[in-house]
């Protein structure tokens, strides 16, 4: 078919890939050493806890149960430091095994992080005010969590193949 003089030529649009994190080739968990695996871990930790504790304060802001914004934002946070531990802190690629450990142990470390932080949010509250509760619940929570989410990572969970 030929294209009439006032129509525009057919474009072609490509749908663009998602953003990957700009990584060399894959290297086996025994290759990243153990200091450069916990700093990593600690800048993953720190950026999973942003998104974290920002969206815990969204969701108390627009009136959610703390219990409720709680367990979304642990969602939110613990999907990120995933994504991006097993890419950069880990260098491990995909394994369908590998991923049923992470969420038996994010389901562990859900169940310890909402609950103790709902204990000391409920202990301290009244105390001082909201924010200050609310933080001091989610470091407590966060510090035991990553402890056992690195441990349990660096051991076990990224030694799956």
């Amino acid at each position: 078919m030929t294209r009439q003089p006032h129509e525009p030529p057919e474009q072609h649009h490509e749908v663009p890939l998602p953003v990957e994190l700009p990584l060399d080739e894959y290297v086996s968990t025994a290759d990243v050493d153990l200091k450069t695996q916990i700093i990593r871990f600690g800048v993953t930790g720190g950026l999973s806890a942003i998104v974290d504790f920002g969206s815990l304060l969204i969701l108390r802001y627009f009136g959610l149960p703390f219990e409720v914004a709680k367990a979304i934002s642990f969602i939110l946070g613990t999907t990120t430091a995933y994504m991006i531990n097993r890419r950069w802190t880990f260098k491990a690629e995909h394994s369908n095994k590998r991923f049923a450990a992470v969420v038996a142990l994010y389901g562990l470390t859900f169940v310890l992080q909402v609950g103790i932080s709902a204990l000391i949010f409920y202990s301290l509250q009244g105390r001082w005010n909201e924010l200050i509760v609310t933080t001091i619940a989610f470091v407590i929570a966060q510090g035991i969590a990553t402890i056992i989410n690195f441990i349990v990572q660096r051991v076990v969970i990224f030694r799956i193949h």
